[in-house]
């Protein structure tokens, strides 16, 4: 998954302009002034526009003579894209990606869970098991969020279909932005139990086990959040 955040000038110039659109403080529909925005970045024309080449390949910006660069329609745009998804979050989309990112997990995670107890391999209860052991060991958010991810990944992994595992592009990002908002309000609870249980499912190659143990694990996730949503609401009223 391609990430260009805080790689040099072209990332961060890259940065700037996406999260203008998606703020929009540059509209859909818009030109963009191309002499403007180099004099404001302090990037050469070339920097600029190899930036742009970035948001036209995921559907932001497009170019045409006479128009010059534009910002596409939101319906153009590739939203299924890390770094879009990422950019969201940085403009404060999170509480609306988050029950976004949940629809989707609820529709695809049971169903990879119920395929991997079918098809998973040695090696797959390897990485999953692993996973686990990387979860029990972390002590701080970073370490923990880590584990989450290595977890979904080996368990999209295990069912052995190449679109499901491409999923992970969807997954990774906004897990990852979910898990750091979780990790950094409770830092008590302990997620091993509920994702050792889609594992010991799958060990047993017991496919309604796995899928209804995916959804309790889905339906604690929604608790956590919960608890976020509550825990801010009452920093701000305090």
């Amino acid at each position: 998954m391609a990430q260009y955040a805080r790689r040099g000038v072209h990332g961060q110039t890259v940065e700037v302009i996406a999260r203008r659109i998606l703020a929009g403080e540059i509209a859909e529909g818009d030109t963009l002034n191309l002499t403007a925005l180099q004099g404001e970045l302090d990037v050469s024309l070339t920097a600029l526009r190899e930036a742009l080449k970035v948001l036209s390949a995921k559907g932001i910006v497009d170019a045409r003579q006479k128009r010059g660069t534009f910002v596409r329609p939101r319906a153009d745009w590739n939203l299924l894209d890390g770094d879009i998804i990422r950019w969201q979050f940085a403009e404060g989309a999170g509480q609306h990606l988050l029950d976004q990112l949940h629809e989707v997990r609820t529709i695809v995670e049971p169903a990879a869970a119920r395929l991997a107890a079918v098809r998973a391999t040695t090696d797959d209860l390897a990485a999953l098991d692993a996973a686990l052991a990387e979860m029990a060991a972390a002590t701080e958010p970073v370490a923990a969020v880590g584990a989450d991810l290595s977890f979904h990944r080996a368990l999209l992994a295990a069912t052995h279909n190449e679109l499901l595992e491409r999923m992970e592009v969807v997954m990774e990002t906004g897990l990852a932005e979910r898990d750091r908002l979780v990790h950094g309000v409770d830092r008590d609870d302990d997620p091993v139990p509920s994702h050792r249980a889609v594992v010991e499912a799958i060990r047993r190659t017991d496919a309604g086990a796995a899928e209804q143990a995916m959804r309790d694990l889905l339906d604690k996730a929604v608790r956590d959040v919960q608890k976020v949503r509550r825990h801010t609401t009452n920093r701000s009223d305090a």
